[in-house]
């Protein structure tokens, strides 16, 4: 009504409201982010002048457990918000990055472990913030908090024990000292990317795009990262492969439990 051409929605809360306004705005172009039109009833629909765009989390995630198990941790926590496609394809990624820097470095099975659950919030709660305290004291040496507002309480507890944080979606090192690294989602280049398109009027719309490594869509923020031992060169060798497609990660959300990703270095040890 303000005269708007184009409107980015950023995150999967925007899902109803752009189902409805798109049909009800033909004319502004919508830009959904981290998700698609989607009715209550769960209908998706893109319009002919909308454009989605979803991220391959499990390669940002696959990259952050490369990173860790290379940068010398060997007890990691996964501990996610809620059970859906993205939160999962985040968690099952950051696994096989682990089993992968493993087996290049040669380790033995059992040699590094993943404590795995999900907390059924993206909300920071007193609970989240015991659950990961008591991972920390049991051994655990750095979290991937993967789900929005969880992250705080995570980062609270690290900050207490003396340990460490990995931050989700956005880089996260403003936030708290304990966070080593974040698996990003390169928002900032997507939305600068369709802005342009949108002005010289070549924007796909009516379409739906997964953004993965070959776009630069998923990283980590290795300016900001804290690690002591892994290297940016090591960074850039990864992601290659990654862009290649030499390394086939697995983004199955539809495995009943993260004990079904094949790995024979990593322990993975699914938690309430």
């Amino acid at each position: 009504k303000g005269g708007a051409k184009i409107v980015i929605c950023p995150g999967f809360a925007f899902q109803k409201a752009l189902f409805d306004a798109q049909t009800q705005y033909p004319d502004v172009t919508f830009v959904m982010l981290d998700g698609a039109p989607t009715d209550l009833d769960g209908t998706s629909e893109i319009t002919d002048n909308t454009v989605s765009f979803t991220y391959a989390e499990e390669e940002a995630g696959f990259l952050a457990g490369y990173a860790a198990v290379n940068d010398g941790y060997r007890k990691l926590g996964f501990m996610g918000g809620v059970a859906m496609p993205a939160v999962v394809r985040f968690g099952y990624g950051f696994v096989q990055g682990a089993e992968y820097a493993a087996n290049e470095l040669g380790l033995q099975p059992g040699d590094v472990t993943v404590d795995y659950t999900y907390v059924g919030t993206f909300d920071a709660t007193p609970d989240i913030a015991v659950k990961a305290s008591t991972w920390y004291t049991n051994g655990t040496e750095v979290i991937f908090a993967c789900g929005g507002s969880i992250g705080n309480s995570v980062m609270s507890a690290a900050e207490q024990a003396g340990k460490k944080v990995i931050g989700v979606d956005i880089d996260q090192s403003s936030e708290s000292e304990t966070v080593i690294t974040s698996a990003t989602k390169n928002i900032e280049k997507t939305v600068y990317d369709v802005i342009e398109e949108f002005y010289n009027e070549t924007v796909e719309t009516g379409t739906s795009k997964v953004l993965d490594a070959t776009t630069e869509s998923v990283l980590l923020p290795m300016e900001t990262s804290r690690f002591e031992n892994f290297t940016q060169d090591q960074y850039d060798s990864i992601y290659e492969k990654l862009v290649n497609k030499s390394i086939e990660i697995k983004n199955d959300t539809d495995a009943e439990s993260a004990d079904d990703i094949a790995t024979e270095i990593v322990t993975v040890n699914e938690l309430d």
